[in-house]
């Protein structure tokens, strides 16, 4: 895993593991995300932080989608880049559910997971999108 601070480190996890587990794996959530925390190395607190992530995210697929949707002005969830859903996925839910970081931060780090994991573009994107998301936070 790459240098950052613990809840850096925590959002990249959350992505990797919902990564996989929407790639269709037949693990549960929990075995994925011991196996990536594993291999990642990370604290017990950056493992925490990244199943408070992931739960959130899968309790709140359905309401965060939508948010999606509604503020895509040009594609459909299905013509986003997987990285892209997920980042916007896991950012929404941090901005608008469990609102415990700041709104801007929360961007910041979603823009930087988009240029790592898929493309500058996919950075361009998730900002445009979580831009949106934010004015009404």
């Amino acid at each position: 895993m790459r240098a950052g601070g613990p809840r850096h480190q925590a959002r990249e996890l959350a992505l990797k593991v919902l990564f996989e587990l929407e790639s269709g794996s037949e693990e549960t959530p929990e075995a994925v995300l011991a196996y990536h925390a594993k291999e990642a190395g990370v604290s017990p607190a950056t493992r925490t932080f990244a199943a408070e992530l992931i739960g959130g995210v899968r309790e709140n697929a359905e309401q965060l989608d939508a948010t999606i949707q509604g503020y895509s002005k040009s594609w459909s969830l299905g013509q986003m880049g997987k990285v892209d859903r997920i980042v916007l996925r896991i950012a929404i839910y941090e901005i608008s559910i469990a609102r415990n970081v700041p709104v801007k931060a929360a961007i910041n780090e979603s823009i930087l997971l988009a240029q790592t994991f898929a493309s500058d573009e996919s950075g361009r994107f998730v900002n445009g999108i979580l831009g949106r998301v934010a004015e009404t936070a």
